[in-house]
């Protein structure tokens, strides 16, 4: 069954007419992951905005965005706003972004749950401690009461994954949420997408342009070039039988930088270690 029915999405800037996104249809199945992927400017990261409805003014969009067979597109702000957090949530690619840097982490994570449950001050921060323990951060209630700046971004990224945690969404899309970090933070905050997926049986959109990624978390793929869809399928036929020859490119590259670093590292036993 599908949880996210994507049909006929047109994306375009109002204020130039130059379209973005042509159009586009796709399908998020129940407790899987879709992964979108492309190299920058493909449209993948404006097309998942559109599902949630958070492009800038400019940017126009028509078509039909399904959550549950109720057309999201057809909702009015107010309603969208309640759909925000608690049916989908979003996890940015800089989590320095994600945050005011004027008021501590606490704060801002008090008021997006307070959007969706009616929790007293003590029930708040026992949920929330409980979720950033469960993604290995330590001293939550410390952490709460610190600023963004304080916090590195693998630390950042994992408070965004605990909020998801404690909102418990149907469908967590994930923007490029790995590009920021060093590879050691860059490996832990997939695993703990790989946790997440498994403790709450959620459905997630995952966009990145790092293959090894996808290829470790995705259950399907789409693969964007200009604004279109070029290639889907599954992740395991789209790494051994892609069609498209954009698609092979993606591959053979990655395949390439593999072998490359292999080399470097002093042969494929020595890389593995």
């Amino acid at each position: 069954m599908n949880i996210l029915d994507v049909k006929n999405l047109k994306i375009w800037d109002g204020s130039t007419g130059r379209t973005i996104v042509p159009d586009s249809s796709f399908q998020l199945k129940q407790g899987t992951c879709l992964a979108i992927v492309g190299e920058s400017g493909s449209g993948k990261s404006v097309t998942c905005r559109s599902i949630m409805r958070l492009n800038k003014g400019s940017i126009c969009q028509s078509g039909d965005i399904l959550f549950q067979g109720e057309n999201l597109s057809l909702l009015s702000e107010q309603e969208m706003r309640r759909k925000r957090g608690k049916n989908l949530c979003m996890i940015l690619q800089n989590g320095m972004r994600a945050f005011d840097p004027s008021c501590k982490l606490g704060v801002h994570l008090k008021e997006t749950l307070d959007q969706h449950f009616s929790w007293s001050k003590q029930a708040f921060t026992d949920h929330m401690a409980k979720a950033m323990e469960s993604v290995m951060l330590r001293s939550p209630v410390e952490l709460m009461n610190k600023y963004p700046h304080q916090l590195s971004g693998g630390m950042l990224q994992r408070v965004m994954i605990a909020l998801a945690i404690a909102l418990e969404p149907d469908i967590i899309i994930a923007d490029e949420p790995t590009t920021a970090l060093d590879t050691i933070s860059q490996f832990e905050v997939v695993e703990q997408f790989i946790r997440l997926r498994e403790v709450m049986g959620c459905s997630m959109i995952f966009i990145s342009h790092d293959l090894g990624v996808v290829r470790k978390i995705a259950d399907d793929v789409l693969v964007m070039k200009d604004g279109e869809i070029v290639e889907r399928g599954t992740t395991q036929a789209i790494f051994t039988e892609a069609r498209h020859e954009y698609t092979r490119y993606l591959v053979s590259s990655k395949l390439a930088l593999s072998q490359h670093f292999a080399n470097v590292m002093g042969g494929i036993a020595l890389a593995d270690r």
